[in-house]
């Protein structure tokens, strides 16, 4: 009966450390669309990190794990693309920040962006998120309530765990 109960113990500790990782260190997200292709494919399943933002803000480009600000019961995964106090125009396809164009912006994308949008000029406490496949993306272009308050980020995306063949991080720094 010991060795049960050990066991019992062993496995009890186990699952609760597992569940408190799960809750305070990261998330674990399956991508449930197309809107970060090619960098992230619908069915990959990613960790992100939660404490990546404890200490700082979201950086442009990174890729954040987020409670969607029109259905916060919805998480969503997009790239930072406008900081706090920026102004976001897309004109035909070319994204400018502040009014300087960011040709980074659209590196990450498969193909060619269209259309014009904006100006939107972000809050203070707040971020402009768009997802890589620009062209098939619900992102903030298109959203009722447009940026995502920095309190509804829940992590920075991080590693790729699946599929097997694709195993690695997700979150490279982009140069700026």
């Amino acid at each position: 009966m010991a060795a049960v109960w050990d066991y019992l113990k062993t496995f009890l500790i186990i699952f609760c450390v597992v569940f408190a990782m799960n809750k305070l260190v990261y998330i674990n997200a399956v991508i449930p669309s197309e809107s970060m292709q090619n960098t992230i494919m619908k069915g990959d399943r990613v960790l992100g990190n939660r404490l990546a933002y404890i200490k700082d803000d979201p950086e442009r480009y990174d890729i954040v794990i987020f409670k969607y600000p029109d259905d916060p019961s919805k998480i969503f995964i997009k790239r930072v693309i406008g900081l706090p106090g920026e102004t976001v125009t897309v004109k035909d396809g070319k994204i400018y920040i502040d009014g300087k164009e960011q040709t980074q912006a659209v590196s990450f994308c498969p193909e060619e962006m269209a259309g014009s949008f904006g100006p939107y000029e972000v809050p203070e406490d707040s971020y402009f998120v768009m997802g890589d496949n620009r062209n098939n993306s619900l992102d903030s272009r298109y959203w009722d309530n447009t940026y995502v308050k920095k309190e509804a980020i829940l992590a920075k995306a991080g590693f790729r765990y699946w599929p097997l063949n694709k195993v690695g991080f997700v979150n490279k720094s982009a140069e700026k």
